[in-house]
Formats: structure tokens, sequence, C-alpha cells
């Protein structure tokens, strides 16, 4: 089986000469079609850094990284960007949600940039929506919607759609411990639908709700063991 998302000695260095600094260093992980990974490590660690090369927001300096079998370097700016659209949802720190824009059509955006109709992206929106138990705010804005809600109307944007590979960065960080809790039970059940989650965290707590958890030291993986804490997943 081909892997989901694969480094190839990537690394990502920024500036050059006496000011360079290395934010990864030549890093192998293979993580297959389903799998739900947790990175974890200190602050400047590289963490963000790994997930950004495979949403193809950044590129390696050296090495490769490959997205289903393509290395993504090898692709036109088009190309990657219909990657990120079809492909790869990708759930920010910041959120990125349009304030102008309701729940729906946040959720809904991505698809109607690929060429959908605005009646065939909202109903793939509302019933990303419904899957986050959002679907009675979908005509809110962001601005009524309270801080895990709007969480939620993100993960539906980065879920809706034939998208197969999801990558999280903190999305807990900013979250009262229920909404928490909600918001990785959401992750939980994209990755056993049979799709492939890539989760940033602090939380040790979160990170245990994956298959596995990669750690990260000085921009290098220092570990990559399997989760032990099933009991989360039940």
């Amino acid at each position: 089986m081909r892997p989901a998302l694969e480094y190839v000695g990537a690394a990502r260095i920024h500036g050059a000469g006496p000011t360079a600094v290395p934010a990864l260093r030549a890093t192998d992980l293979v993580v297959m079609p389903g799998e739900f990974v947790a990175i974890m490590g200190p602050s400047g660690s590289g963490k963000s850094t790994l997930l950004s090369l495979a949403g193809a927001l950044d590129a390696p300096t050296a090495g490769r990284v490959l997205v289903h079998g393509t290395d993504l370097a090898t692709l036109s700016p088009t190309a990657l960007a219909a990657l990120r659209r079809r492909t790869i949802g990708y759930v920010f720190q910041e959120l990125n949600l349009l304030p102008g824009l309701t729940a729906v059509e946040n959720v809904a955006l991505p698809l109607e940039l690929d060429g959908s109709s605005p009646g065939a992206a909202r109903s793939a929106a509302m019933t990303a929506l419904t899957g986050v138990q959002l679907d009675h705010l979908a005509e809110r804005f962001p601005d009524n919607l309270s801080g895990g809600e709007q969480q939620r109307v993100a993960i539906a944007r980065a879920f809706v759609g034939p998208r197969s590979l999801l990558l999280a960065d903190e999305p807990t960080g900013a979250l009262d411990s229920v909404t928490g809790e909600i918001v990785m039970r959401l992750l939980r059940d994209y990755g056993e639908s049979g799709r492939t989650v890539v989760l940033v965290t602090h939380d040790a707590s979160h990170a245990a709700w994956a298959d596995r958890i990669v750690y990260l030291k000085d921009g290098c993986v220092v570990d990559d063991i399997r989760s032990g804490m099933a009991g989360h997943r039940s």
C-alpha cells in the first residue's frame, strides 16, 4: 500500500549563511492511509514546519515530501493549489474563517473555488457541518459563534469533499477541556473512516487519541511510538 504521506530526508532551513536557522533537519517519516498520527515536542522543535511541508504551504530546502506518492516539488503552483483543495484539509491555529461568510459559506468555499456549483457545494457543506453537529448554526457568522463552534466550522471546512489527508495544527489550543474532547473525537472518527490525520499538539491526553505519537526535538524525530491509551477511543 502506498503511503498517504512520506518525508524522505526532508529538511527546512530558514535564512542562509551564519544566520541560517534549521527548522527541520533531515527527516524520514511514513504515514499510511487511515493512520492517525500525533506530532509532539517543545516549542521550536519543528512540529508546525513538518505540517506546513505536508500541506504544501512551505517547501523543503532538502529532501522530498510526497502525498499519495506524488512529490510535491514536481507540481506547479496551480497543481499544488488543486491538491490543497481536493486532497489535503488543513486546520490552522488561527482558524482563518472569513468573517463576512456564514458557517455554511465558509465550509462550502473550497468546493466552489474548485468548480462545484453553489448548490452542490452548499449540500456538501451542510453534510460536513452535520458531521460536527453544527448544522443548526449554518447561517451564523463566525463572530456569532463561540470559540469551540468556530473551531468545529474550521474542521468541517477541512473535512468537506473528497479530501483524504487532514492536517491539524494545535486545533484544541484555545478550547476548554470539554470542547477539546469533542474535537478530538471528531478527528478520531475522521481517521476511522479510512482517511489520514496528522495532528500537532502539546497536550499528551489529546495525542493519546492517535495511533502513533511522533516526538520532535531540535528539528529531529527522536521517538515514534504506538499510542497506548486505546481506552480513550471507545
